[in-house]
């Protein structure tokens, strides 16, 4: 019974995404060589942007066939941060992107709109407050689910400078410690996505605990997505996103493709 129960879902699932009554919106940037990479202080590593190269294409190389060679960091693009990633993370168990239990890349999203203040102040900081404001409209926020921050940043950010990095650093919007620290112990989340290349603020280097989203989340064995695009075609709830990296040995992230399946009526 239980398996034809199961199935029942899972058929009327489908039939609903064929239907139209399931929409599936695609978060994902296109990978393409102007695509922007993170770069950090030069005294750093620095990750490698997308580099694509033809193998063959319906030539002599290769008369019936088309395909490429690829380079790029884990970290470029729309992509999954593994709690591995960052030193905090680095003991958590299963905390490679090869060794993450496959159940938790699909899961509900919440979706906190900051679009309007991120507009005004691209430094913007989403704080518990805010949060909390967010739930007393919306329900609060259940346990296993992405918190997305919406900010269009698309629409904010330079289109020759998606980083927004001046003189002063990258200003970009992220969550404060307190924040971060409320999601992980009180609502019990599964990560924190968001628009821009990274989840923490572009300033929060100057943060009394630097890099909070990147420290607490990953510390805790929690995930995150950045370089999202869409998030505007989501309801504040109500949206699975299905998110799985590529299964990278010993990877500390992926680039992936992001899918929403929404509610048509929404």
């Amino acid at each position: 019974m239980k398996t034809m129960a199961g199935s029942t879902q899972l058929a009327g699932m489908v039939s609903g995404i064929a239907a139209g009554a399931i929409r599936v919106v695609d978060l994902t940037e296109t990978l393409r060589p102007e695509y922007p990479t993170i770069k950090l202080p030069p005294q750093f590593g620095q990750a490698s942007p997308f580099v694509k190269r033809q193998i063959s294409r319906y030539d002599e190389a290769g008369p019936a066939w088309y395909w490429n060679n690829f380079t790029m960091s884990e970290h470029t693009g729309t992509h999954f941060d593994a709690p591995v990633h960052w030193i905090t993370g680095r003991d958590v168990a299963n905390g490679s992107v090869d060794t993450i239990d496959p159940r938790r890349f699909i899961a509900p999203a919440c979706v906190i709109d900051c679009a309007r203040e991120v507009a005004a102040d691209a430094d913007f900081i989403l704080s518990k407050e805010l949060l909390l404001r967010w739930e007393s409209a919306h329900g609060r926020i259940p346990a296993g689910s992405w918190v997305f921050l919406r900010s269009d940043w698309r629409k904010v950010a330079p289109p020759d400078n998606y980083t927004n990095t001046d003189e002063n650093g990258a200003h970009s919007p992220g969550p404060d410690a307190e924040a971060v620290q409320w999601m992980i112990r009180e609502r019990d989340v599964l990560g924190f996505g968001t628009e821009c290349v990274g989840t923490d603020a572009g300033q929060a280097f100057r943060f009394e605990l630097q890099y909070p989203c990147h420290h607490l989340m990953h510390g805790a064995g929690r995930y995150g997505l950045q370089c999202m695009t869409h998030l505007d075609r989501l309801p504040p709830t109500g949206a699975v996103i299905i998110a799985a990296p590529l299964k990278i040995e010993d990877g500390s992230g992926s680039p992936l493709r992001v899918l929403a399946l929404v509610p048509a009526d929404y």
